[in-house]
């Protein structure tokens, strides 16, 4: 496993905590009481805030801002300019830093490019994000979510493909060749023995 690179430019505040085989490109800036994952990959310009967690294999685009509160498990994809927020009502005048909530993203999650991500929010495990998109909600597992505030169109596969479900209730991802449930509103992979 490679070591650790940060850009020349890159600024890492003492205490942040970087795993081993981590990129941390041009101009971006690490908080000191961050914690990222081994082998994630931070592109240009992104900013990570105090007590932010991202797990394993993260890879965030340039741009992206994630603010204290927000936690991202291993495999998640943040595309450029994705925008993560804290605090319900902000108000300048006002400290709400008592306030913050927090977001989780689940494994293996993507979020398209300059997506808003409301805080107080769940992205399920393999959801997929559409570019633009504002999440003003919960996502459900495996969900396709679009638009502004984002609805959720139909499901993907954890390979990132739509799914088609039949009258039997069953889908198959047509790169993969996984199975999967649709059973009272959930997707789930069907299992092979």
């Amino acid at each position: 496993m490679s070591e650790l690179f940060v850009h020349p430019t890159a600024v890492i505040d003492k205490g942040a905590k970087i795993g081993k085989g981590t990129k941390v490109w041009h101009f971006s800036h690490l908080m000191s009481d961050c914690i990222v994952g081994e082998n994630c990959n931070l592109g240009q310009n992104v900013f990570i805030g105090n007590n932010v967690e991202l797990g394993q294999n993260v890879k965030v685009q340039n741009n992206v801002s994630i603010y204290e509160g927000v936690i991202c498990e291993n495999d998640v994809f943040l595309g450029p300019s994705v925008v993560f927020t804290n605090v319900i009502n902000p108000r300048s005048h006002i400290n709400r830093k008592t306030e913050y909530q927090t977001t989780l993203v689940k494994k293996g999650a993507s979020i398209g490019a300059n997506a808003t991500i409301i805080c107080g929010n769940t992205i399920g495990q393999f959801a997929l994000i559409g570019a633009g998109s504002v999440v003003t909600k919960s996502v459900e597992d495996y969900a396709l979510v679009v638009g502004n505030p984002a609805r959720q169109i139909g499901w993907v596969s954890a390979a990132g493909h739509r799914l088609y479900f039949g009258a039997d209730n069953r889908a198959t991802c047509p790169v993969s060749g996984q199975s999967y449930f649709l059973i009272e509103g959930k997707v789930k992979e069907i299992v092979k023995a």
